[in-house]
């Protein structure tokens, strides 16, 4: 894992909870993991960013994708580890079940994709050059990936080196690994800065080249 992120120490992408992933996602949770602030930011910059009738993926997901209900999308293809969530997402027309530590490769074609989007969940990656290097793949020239991410998360399950930064950190972080996994252009921007009342929100944006 670490000869992704040279220079980090062996440890940064163990987790405390080192049960195999789907054991901790093997019963739903229909809850949102954002208050309704955060999420409405997020849906903003999806609405900005995403383009309309468009191929999105839409990687570790659940049962909702906080894409903006008045855009349709040509095809929304979900990502996560429980089905019956995934099952339960209206936005998707199709999901696939997948352990992305455990393999990273995407069952899809190179290039078929128009944007992809991980929402507060890039800190359970422990891959996430390979992960987002496959995302890199699938994705047209010119797409965007959307890594957003706020201040919340399952704890026992966040990789280490997540666990032991700061909103600012988590952002040098997902910018670091946007450009490992070659994406030519990366922007960061704060949704709703910390400090204030509710969640927190953070987006990195990776582009891939243009054609």
């Amino acid at each position: 894992m670490t000869q992704e992120l040279s220079g980090l120490p062996p440890e940064a992408f163990t987790k405390h909870d080192r049960a195999p992933d789907p054991q901790f996602y093997a019963q739903p949770r229909f809850v949102t993991h954002i208050d309704a602030a955060a999420i409405a930011a997020v849906t903003g910059l999806y609405r900005t960013v995403v383009p309309a009738g468009g191929v999105v993926l839409d990687l570790m997901s659940s049962w909702v994708s906080h894409l903006p209900d008045e855009i349709a999308y040509a095809d929304v293809i979900g990502h996560g580890l429980n089905a019956a969530e995934l099952a339960a997402n209206p936005r998707l027309t199709r999901h696939f079940v997948q352990d992305l530590n455990a393999e990273p490769h995407l069952p899809l074609d190179t290039a078929c994709a128009d944007a992809a989007l991980v929402c507060v969940s890039v800190q359970y990656l422990q891959r996430p050059v390979a992960v987002l290097s496959e995302i890199a793949r699938v994705l047209r020239p010119g797409a965007p990936a959307v890594i957003s991410f706020s201040n919340r998360c399952f704890p026992t399950k966040a990789v280490a080196v997540w666990n032991a930064l700061d909103g600012a950190g988590h952002a040098q972080l997902v910018r670091l690994y946007l450009q490992r996994a070659g994406f030519a252009r990366i922007d960061v921007r704060v949704l709703r800065p910390e400090g204030g009342s509710g969640d927190p929100m953070t987006a990195v944006i990776g582009w891939t080249a243009a054609a």
